[in-house]
């Protein structure tokens, strides 16, 4: 049986608002640190969103990522401000990021996209905890 999904949420910019509260409603297992953990426990989560800040370099920071052991083709998502431009967003995809987001983006627009992206890899199949937390009988 597959395990719940567990996402690492790195908050590298320090914002206090983040989706993590959001995401842990709708059923995801999220871990929130301030920066990039030991390289050897990032294999233990089915997806990485990274929230960053204006002047971090997306291309080093995804292939930095990448890079690490075991890491393979877990999801990848970028939170930027809206002032990154498209020439940014596309190089960050080019250098290893699955997908580019506004950080306005909302919870349910990041949990659906984490969960498209999931679906590609049936490595890393998981489930999502129901909301009430409880198991559904059988009908």
């Amino acid at each position: 049986m597959a395990g719940q999904c567990a996402i690492l949420y790195i908050n590298s910019a320090g914002c206090t608002g983040t989706h993590t509260a959001a995401l842990r409603a709708l059923g995801f297992d999220v871990v929130e640190a301030d920066d990039v953990p030991e390289r050897d426990t990032l294999a233990k989560y089915h997806g990485v969103i990274v929230r960053l800040n204006n002047g971090h370099p997306l291309t080093s920071v995804a292939a930095r990522l990448r890079a690490a052991p075991l890491f393979g083709r877990r999801v990848l998502v970028a939170l930027v401000p809206a002032s990154v431009t498209t020439r940014e967003r596309r190089d960050a995809i080019d250098s290893g990021f699955n997908l580019v987001l506004a950080q306005q983006s909302s919870a349910r627009d990041l949990a659906a996209s984490i969960l498209s992206l999931l679906r590609r890899y049936p490595e890393h199949r998981c489930v999502l905890r129901s909301h009430t937390n409880r198991r559904r009988t059988a009908a």
